[in-house]
């Protein structure tokens, strides 16, 4: 559903030391919607703070600089190699590389990455259930039992570092590229450090945090282009600042007054006509793994009714959606989205989003409503205060009406939304929910419906699905490394039609993203990343 300073240089002697070698510079000034989580990379855990910390924190394992499917394939990073995996998928051997050094000079060990990664879940990374439920002992230290982590070996003499997991985890090396898992020094403090990131490995560091307000991405001068290859040392310094409004974020960019439009955000309706006409040599919709649903409490009337739930997904004119999103949205009605292995090329269930006719059928809708004896319900619908979320949920609560329900909405300030919903607690019975990919394998997005995924808070399980059948094909696929994916994209695509056949989710698209900059950036060099949006790195000044 997600920085820090840091840079990384080779001792003097080696090769690949020195200063950057990018012969461009200059400073490009970013602007960005809503604030980093954090820019502390053992905190961090939304895509503001991922398109900050990935070039900024190097882990073991990273992903390639390109765009589309070429972005998602992993190369080496601090490692020599890929690893040498053994014992049924439950044994890791890396090979740190030689002569790696902190943005601050101190060398970097082995033992670091343990401490990376211990560190990370003593703070509380948000996604650190990838870490505490898969590498063995994790979870004891993550509880106090145990004051490091069994799982992980690592020898500072030779450089090896060996991870043993609980059981097989087939997404396990993406979860190594994570940027809470690029290494911080041993030492670093166990608190966070988001006003004044550590040190770190990478061709950037992150410096002059004004809290959510601006940040600084200062080219790291010991990195080279040959530091680690695949890794680029970037062109220009990166001035980020924090503007809430997209109207005017779009028009800085719009008459080059700023030279990046924030990817997450959407060109306001009034704006983007002139973007298409004004801007076309600079602006372009870029696909991304990412999915817009409306959950349904299957454990609270009337969504625990089948029925209405199928009503749901009749009744939703996707096109509309689309519509309120400027366009920015490819209806769809699967879990996976599409780009995600194992998404359906069937037709879906209740009508096929991407036909030209009319998708929604209000009056099979209605009639599903009436024979399950539910209408007249009353509905709370919750939703973000955020353009374009909150038209979403307008949109949607009238349609639960014409339905014959009784919807009222329930608006949450964007910084308390998935707390608030993912609380038990609050019994939220429907709303608006968005999800992208933290790495591109299947089980990511299957947190949303795996019933060990319902927890009293941050609660990802939204609609509160128990279901055996997918319990047991994630059980099974789950354990599949993403380099064998192919193997069982099929069972991946049939669960996925199985999963919009019992409605548990009313899915309505997959997001697309603005490619949006000045005049002054040369566009054509810059990448889009399919994990991290804009690439920073990949910046040039005319």
């Amino acid at each position: 559903m997600v920085g820090g300073s840091l840079a990384l240089a080779l001792v003097a002697g080696l090769s690949a030391c020195g200063s950057s070698s990018s012969s461009s510079g200059g400073t490009a000034t970013v602007l960005m919607g809503t604030a980093p989580d954090s820019l502390d990379p053992g905190l961090g855990a939304t895509t503001q703070s991922y398109e900050a910390t990935w070039i900024a924190y190097t882990g073991l394992l990273t992903y390639a600089h390109a765009s589309g499917e070429a972005g998602t394939k992993l190369i080496p990073g601090l490692a020599q190699s890929l690893p040498i995996v053994s014992d049924g998928g439950k044994t890791y051997t890396f090979t740190l590389r030689k002569g790696l050094v902190y943005s601050n000079g101190t060398p970097v060990k082995a033992s670091d990455f343990a401490y990376t990664i211990e560190r990370a879940i003593k703070l509380g990374w948000g996604s650190s259930s990838f870490l505490s439920e898969n590498i063995a002992g994790a979870e004891e230290f993550q509880k106090g039992k145990a004051s490091s982590i069994s799982g992980i070996q690592a020898d500072d003499a030779t450089g090896t570092i060996t991870v043993h997991l609980a059981a097989p985890y087939g997404p396990f090396l993406n979860v190594l590229a994570f940027p809470a898992a690029g290494l911080v020094p041993s030492g670093t403090p166990m608190k966070s450090l988001a006003s004044a990131p550590p040190p770190g490995v990478g061709p950037y560091e992150i410096e002059s945090v004004v809290p959510n307000k601006s940040f600084v991405m200062a080219r790291n001068p010991y990195w080279s282009k040959e530091a680690i290859p695949g890794i680029p040392a970037g062109h220009v310094n990166v001035d980020v600042s924090i503007l809430s409004n997209n109207q005017s974020e779009a028009e800085q960019v719009l008459n080059n007054s700023a030279d990046v439009f924030d990817d997450n955000d959407t060109i306001p309706p009034t704006l983007y006509g002139q973007v298409e006409s004004q801007a076309k040599e600079r602006y372009a919709k870029e696909p991304t793994v990412s999915g817009e649903y409306f959950f349904m409490n299957t454990k609270e009337a009337p969504f625990d009714n089948q029925q209405v739930r199928e009503a749901v997904n009749y009744a939703l004119d996707r096109r509309a959606l689309q519509r309120l999103a400027s366009g920015m949205l490819e209806p769809g009605c699967f879990l996976l989205p599409l780009g995600m292995p194992g998404h359906p090329s069937s037709p879906c269930p209740y009508g096929e989003a991407n036909s030209e006719v009319t998708v929604a059928n209000m009056a099979k809708a209605k009639e599903l409503v009436r024979h399950s004896g539910l209408a007249g319900t009353s509905v709370t619908v919750w939703g973000q205060s955020r353009s374009p979320h909150k038209e979403f949920v307008d949109y949607y609560a009238s349609v639960l009406n014409e339905l014959g329900l009784k919807a009222t909405e329930k608006i949450v300030a964007d910084a308390q939304y998935y707390s608030t919903v993912g609380n038990l607690s609050n019994k939220a019975q429907t709303g608006w929910l968005s999800f992208s990919q933290d790495f591109p394998n299947p089980t990511d997005f299957y947190q949303l419906l795996d019933a060990k995924s319902i927890q009293p808070t941050e609660n990802h399980n939204l609609s509160q699905v128990d279901d055996p059948h997918i319990q047991s094909e994630v059980a099974a696929l789950g354990p599949v490394p993403s380099s064998q994916l192919s193997s069982v994209v099929s069972r991946w695509q049939a669960l996925d039609e199985y999963t919009a056949q019992k409605a548990y989710l009313a899915v309505f698209g997959y997001d697309e993203a603005p490619k949006f900059f000045s005049n002054r950036i040369n566009f054509n060099a810059a990448i889009f990343h399919p994990v991290y949006g804009n690439d920073w790195s990949s910046l040039e000044l005319k």
